[in-house]
């Protein structure tokens, strides 16, 4: 029962800690959206999920090599920005930025909604547990 608990609120624990890391690459991509050579970025969610909930690093990233036990896990610099890809533009610009303003505001709409709704369901949960446990 702990265990199948513990998996559903580690699920939206990650997917929220996900969207949150997405809402802010789609943030700076709309603020850098007049900076000459900016490459937009984007975050693979499906994939960065998977590998979240796998307790994996995401594609190309590593894990901090702990050569005691009493070490900490970590994530190093590489890890952090691993999940990241460039977005390729729809149509090309002069000055060589590639983000697309209109694309990235209904992308970081999209995320709000999906932030919204994987915390009230996490809320729910949660709300349910404790109407259990109170009888």
């Amino acid at each position: 029962m702990l265990n199948r608990l513990d998996q559903t609120l580690n699920f939206h624990a990650q997917a929220l800690r996900l969207r949150d890391q997405r809402q802010q690459v789609l943030a700076s991509n709309i603020a850098n959206a007049d900076t000459p050579n900016y490459k937009a970025r984007d975050l693979d969610f499906r994939a960065s999920l998977a590998s979240a909930l796998q307790g994996t690093p995401a594609a190309g990233g590593v894990r901090l090599a702990a050569t005691a036990p009493g070490h900490l896990a970590g994530k190093s610099g590489a890890d952090a920005e691993a999940g990241l890809l460039y977005r390729t533009p729809a149509q090309g610009n002069v000055d060589g930025n590639t983000v697309d303003i209109d694309a990235e505001r209904a992308a970081f709409a999209d995320n709000t909604v999906h932030y919204e709704f994987n915390l009230n369901r996490l809320s729910a949960q949660i709300k349910g547990i404790l109407a259990a446990i109170q009888g």
